[in-house]
């Protein structure tokens, strides 16, 4: 329950992004999110990485936030908040996929089917009429979801370092996601003018709030749920972040957008249980 927070936490992500942050900006507004929330993280936990986890958080970090950020802001910023909330949508079809590759599991068909229902929930809430699709945001979104596709599985593959806490596992990730992400923003994006008071609070949110602590719950969550059962928490995200669209719009959701939400809740609730050739050996073995 509280992992399933996190989720709902980042899809306030698209909202911040378009209302409060200044546009065109992605890289800087990625960095912004990473770095000085890993600096903060790493002076409350007090721990730096040892051994092979120097480099195994640069890789950790640059998947699941310093490439997935820039990613998510460009394709929040080229496509309605819908398209791009589809699109992460697909992330637990890629870690169930993922997981047969790199954890050598059995392909999970009931938590893949369970995925497919979600993410066709998801866009009955959040595709509207006027979902148009921009080639590079598409890219964007897709890639996106799979680079923290791919950060989920190999965070569950390393699992956390002897001693290590969930804060000081966010901190080293975080930390080094805003350092890849320092030069390229300086050079590429540069600080944009137009930072406001609003601005001010919409990078302390993403940074604090959805990052520092729910990358704390989410690498806690990791360790002791199903990777792809985790996955599919993240429906929980465009979900919210759409509920968000509507209420600070004043839109009443249609018939179509309520039974999305019901498919996409169902999916999310449904892929955590054990499939039913699992409940029948669990079942079996109790028996014999």
């Amino acid at each position: 329950m509280l992992t399933a927070v996190v989720p709902m936490v980042w899809g306030s992500t698209y909202i911040v992004t378009t209302h409060a942050l200044p546009q065109g900006h992605p890289l800087f507004a990625a960095m912004m999110r990473c770095l000085p929330a890993g600096l903060i993280a790493l002076l409350i936990a007090r721990q730096v990485p040892h051994g092979s986890w120097w480099w195994k958080s640069l890789v950790l970090g640059t998947l699941n936030m310093g490439l997935f950020f820039p990613l998510l802001f460009i394709a929040a910023q080229q496509l309605p908040g819908g398209v791009a909330a589809t699109l992460g949508a697909v992330q637990p079809i890629i870690v169930a996929l993922l997981a047969v590759v790199i954890l050598r599991e059995i392909l999970s068909l009931w938590r893949v089917g369970w995925g497919a229902l979600g993410m066709i929930g998801v866009g009955l809430v959040v595709l509207g009429p006027d979902a148009a699709l921009s080639p590079g945001g598409v890219v964007a979104g897709l890639a996106g979801a799979a680079s923290m596709g791919t950060g989920v599985v190999l965070t569950k593959k390393w699992g956390c370092p002897e001693g290590a806490s969930p804060v000081g596992l966010a901190a080293w990730q975080l930390t080094a996601a805003g350092l890849v992400l320092l030069l390229p923003a300086v050079l590429l994006d540069g600080a944009p003018s137009g930072i406001d008071h609003a601005a001010v609070v919409g990078y302390a949110w993403l940074g604090l709030i959805g990052g520092l602590l729910a990358y704390t719950v989410w690498f806690a969550g990791i360790r002791r749920l199903s990777v792809t059962a985790t996955a599919l928490l993240g429906l929980l995200s465009p979900v919210t972040a759409a509920i968000l669209g509507a209420v600070l719009a004043g839109e009443r959701p249609t018939w179509a957008q309520m039974l999305g939400l019901a498919a996409a809740l169902t999916a999310m609730v449904a892929g955590q249980l054990p499939s039913p050739a699992q409940r029948t050996t669990a079942q079996t073995g109790r028996t014999t």
